[in-house]
């Protein structure tokens, strides 16, 4: 009788523990994107300006946490490698101490990799179709920085700034788009984002440029599975 029991109850504890598992994968969703990204370093003082914006790419897994049965509310994160930057042009006395005599033009190259946390709504439209909106902030840690620079009609081309970048970035952001259903799981997903960064990207202490901001808009373009 001892042994029955002792059998029933490890039977139980094993289809909870299934029935957990279950449960839980049927509440996260995984995906990945590939999203086109115009970017933008933003001086915030004088002596240095932006001439141009940049186009990259932002590419990696999208992960949503279900928080309700219907998939109507989320905790949305992931991980992605950003490609971003801009073309700065600083007066003499700012930017990198090796050009800071004169003035010089540098068109910035960075790579970050990037951990979003938002909170994603959804809605559902007669056929199928829905409307999503997500707001939050991200967590960006640079990996590479490029720079070509010139100065007084020199060329220095793919300096390594990496080593004067500030090592964690942070911002606000904002997304909003439609989700089309392709079968019981998978569905594509298209929309905009936008990134607000409030961290200085680069090291005063090397630049010595006020503070930099990094906003970047994307065009989301991802695949749930």
């Amino acid at each position: 009788m001892k042994h029955s029991v002792w059998i029933v109850l490890l039977l139980a504890l094993s289809l909870n523990s299934q029935a957990q598992r279950r449960f839980s994968m049927e509440r996260v969703r995984l995906g990945f994107k590939l999203d086109p990204v115009i970017s933008v370093l933003k001086p915030q003082d004088a002596g240095a300006n932006r001439t141009s914006s940049r186009l990259g790419l932002s590419y990696g897994l999208m992960v949503d946490f279900l928080l309700n049965d219907e998939g109507n509310y989320a905790f949305a994160t992931g991980l992605q490698i950003s490609m971003g930057g801009s073309t700065l042009k600083y007066d003499a006395g700012k930017g990198l101490e090796r050009f800071s005599a004169n003035p010089a033009e540098y068109t910035m190259k960075l790579q970050h990799i990037e951990i979003p946390a938002t909170i994603k709504l959804k809605t559902t439209a007669y056929n199928g179709i829905g409307f999503w909106a997500q707001f939050g902030t991200y967590l960006g840690f640079p990996i590479r920085g490029r720079a070509d620079v010139i100065s007084l009609d020199q060329r220095y081309e793919k300096e390594n700034v990496l080593g004067s970048l500030t090592p964690i970035n942070a911002g606000m952001l904002l997304g909003a788009g439609i989700e089309y259903p392709l079968g019981e799981r998978l569905a594509a997903v298209v929309g905009l984002t936008f990134q607000n960064g409030f961290v200085d990207v680069t090291r005063n202490s090397k630049w010595d440029d006020g503070k930099v901001n990094m906003n970047s808009f994307a065009l989301r373009l991802g695949m749930y599975f």
